[in-house]
Order: structure tokens, then C-alpha cells, then sequence
């Protein structure tokens, strides 16, 4: 018993020490936000972003689906504006941009309190990963500003939209216009500068390019995975519409 507890106080010195040392690291890691130029540089450093992830081919992307960090599932229509979002026992099905629509656990409704609350989930879920999922689309959209940062970086600030209006993100990108990462000042971060890699690229059938992986610090990754596009929901999975019950 005795050396069971040497043990055990042994293991947590040493998880103490290591959560020490991970906060002293993130610390370390905090950095202001930088200030960039507007103007002309910028908007060429965007169009050359945009043309590397084939913003024309998204264009042409009416449906996609994929699921995020091995938890959400999603299929978004994006000619109509519908999404189902799904994990555990749970599908969401919703119009876009809120939490209208219906709620089902094993096959079941639920409505009421709890059935909002469901909703309310899947929306913020949806609207989180489908900024990760193609975020450069996004660089232009209405209450965004662009700055060029030491001529080879781009920073994007988002002074509405979302569900944390104000984030801002550097993006580090390579010669060919292609981004290899992003720093992140957001609200859900108690530090600012975070960076994360956008790897593994792959193209949808529609031409668009979707970074796959994104590493941060101690080797943590968020993957997108089972990730296909197609010009038309029944192209992607078929004549059936699954959004059906929530359709005027």
C-alpha cells in the first residue's frame, strides 16, 4: 500500500510538473495581434488564396459532406441553404443560419425545450465546422477586412458573422498562393497567435481544394475526414431528399 501511494504521488509531481510546463509554454507562445496594410497587396495576396483553393470550383460545389474531428457528421445543401448535422444518437436538421428546423434522437422527435436546445447545438456545430472546412472561401464576405502582414501573409478580421464576431486569422502562405497555415487571435483561445497547418489537400469532384489536416501546438490535429462535393445534392447521395420534413 505504501508504495502504491509513493507511486501515486509520484504520478502526480510529474502530471503537475507537465501541466506546468504546458501552460508556461502556451504562454509563451501568446502574441499580440499584428497590424497590416490595406490596400491593393492585400487584395492580390486574397485572389491569389482564393484561386489556389479553386473559389470557382466551390462556386460550383451546390453540395458537400464530410465530418469533423471524428464527432460531427454534416450534409450541406448549399443550393437551398439546408443542413443535417449528426453525432452520438442525435440528427439535426436546419435552415441556415439558425436553429429553424427539426430535432430527432434515435429516429424519435423532440421538440420543445429540448429539442431547441438540440437544434441550438447542431447550428453552432455546423457553423464552426464549416468555417474550418473552407475558410478562404470566406475572406471577402461582408464585414471582413484584409491587411497584408511582412508581404507574405494575409490577415483576415471578421468584425461580424459567426458566433464570435471579431476573431481575426494570419494566414502564412507560399508562393504559389496556396496556405500552409493560419494564426488565430479568437475569443475561445485564452492566448492569441496560435498557429495551425493546413495540409493534406485534396479536390472535390467540382475542383474546389479542402485542407483535410490542421496540427497546432503539441502535436494536436484536427482532421476532416469522408469529405466529398458534388455539383447537386442528388449527385452527391442520390435522388432521396433527406431534408424533405423541413421543406415549405
Amino acid at each position: 500500500m505504501r508504495r502504491l501511494k509513493k507511486i501515486l504521488a509520484w504520478v502526480a509531481i510529474v502530471g503537475g510538473g507537465l501541466v506546468l510546463a504546458a501552460c508556461v509554454f502556451l504562454l509563451a507562445q501568446d502574441q499580440p495581434r499584428p497590424t497590416g496594410e490595406e490596400g491593393e497587396d492585400a487584395e492580390d495576396l486574397a485572389s491569389e488564396m482564393e484561386s489556389a483553393i479553386d473559389l470557382v470550383g466551390w462556386a460550383r460545389t451546390g453540395a458537400v459532406r464530410w465530418t469533423f474531428a471524428g464527432r460531427n457528421q454534416h450534409l450541406w445543401d448549399r443550393r437551398r441553404g439546408l443542413v443535417r448535422v449528426r453525432w452520438d444518437d442525435v440528427e439535426v436538421l436546419l435552415h441556415e443560419g439558425g436553429s429553424a428546423g427539426r430535432a430527432y434522437r434515435n429516429g424519435r422527435e423532440i421538440t420543445g425545450a429540448e429539442g431547441l436546445a438540440l437544434r441550438q447545438r447542431g447550428n453552432a456545430a455546423w457553423v464552426n465546422d464549416s468555417f474550418w472546412l473552407n475558410p478562404v472561401a470566406k475572406i471577402h464576405d461582408s464585414g471582413t477586412t484584409r491587411s497584408l502582414v511582412h508581404n507574405d501573409q494575409l490577415l483576415v478580421e471578421y468584425e461580424s458573422g459567426g458566433l464570435t464576431p471579431g476573431d481575426a486569422y494570419l494566414w502564412h502562405v507560399s508562393p504559389d498562393g496556396e496556405p500552409y497555415a493560419w494564426q488565430l487571435w479568437v475569443s475561445v483561445l485564452p492566448i492569441g497567435g496560435v498557429e495551425v497547418s493546413w495540409d493534406r489537400w485534396i479536390t472535390l469532384d467540382t475542383g474546389a481544394r479542402i485542407s483535410t489536416r490542421h496540427v497546432g501546438p503539441f502535436g494536436l490535429a484536427v482532421e476532416l475526414t469522408d469529405v466529398e462535393g458534388a455539383a447537386t445534392l442528388a449527385d452527391l447521395i442520390g435522388d432521396e431528399d433527406p431534408f424533405e420534413p423541413i421543406l415549405d
